[in-house]
């Protein structure tokens, strides 16, 4: 994955696309972030692949509540900045499930991890981040998990 944000970035550099610079470097300078808390550690090599795609979510996510807030400040063109951010950091991360496939995917961890009421419900969520990690959109996990458990 490193080697893709690096490739897009020179891709974006030699077409003169200022936003997909803008977004390809706020990538890897969250990437380095967590790359250096991961030597300090104890680990040289940095965060792993199942790592960085949690950072790319987390990335959306903050976007996504910014683009709520310009919305509501009537600043049109901010939003209009944080939705081509999103675009260019979703082009990095796999296909995300479908609302079909992450029902299917809790019932299934709900089964595995014997769960019977909410109060099972970071268990379930474990499992699905650890099986799911970078595909599935946790916060509707999240919400399918409490509609079958509550």
């Amino acid at each position: 994955m490193r080697e893709a944000f690096t490739e897009r970035l020179k891709q974006a550099m030699r077409a003169r696309d200022s936003r997909t610079v803008s977004a390809v470097r706020l990538i890897l300078a969250g990437l380095q972030e967590r790359d250096v808390a991961a030597r300090g550690e104890g680990n040289p090599a940095g965060i792993a692949d199942t790592e960085i795609l949690r950072l790319l979510q987390t990335m959306i996510k903050q976007r996504r509540e910014s683009i709520a807030l310009y919305r509501q400040g009537n600043r049109a063109d901010l939003a209009t900045q944080e939705e081509a951010e999103i675009a260019v950091i979703e082009s990095f991360l796999p296909a995300q499930m479908s609302d079909d496939e992450i029902a299917a995917a809790v019932r299934a961890a709900i089964a595995d991890s014997g769960a019977g009421s909410i109060k099972d419900m970071g268990r379930v969520m474990a499992a699905l981040r650890e099986r799911h990690a970078g595909v599935m959109d946790m916060a509707k996990a999240g919400a399918a998990v409490k509609r079958q458990l509550g």
